[in-house]
């Protein structure tokens, strides 16, 4: 299996651009299994950082 590492989002060079629209749909569907609120207004980083975290809450990323 060919894989590309993953690069840390803290590395993106568009990391400091706002959150895409797949990322904040997902965000709001895993705050809501978490029992969580979006903040508003998140970077890409500061969405990908989230996603993970929630990920991990909700067992979903596993």
């Amino acid at each position: 299996m060919n894989r590309t590492p993953e690069k840390d989002p803290q590395d993106w060079t568009t990391g400091d651009e706002p959150m895409t629209g797949p990322q904040e749909s997902y965000l709001s569907t895993l705050a809501q299994e978490a029992g969580e609120e979006v903040p508003a207004e998140l970077t890409k980083v500061e969405a990908s950082q989230l996603i993970d975290r929630l990920q991990e809450k909700t067992g979903r990323g596993t």
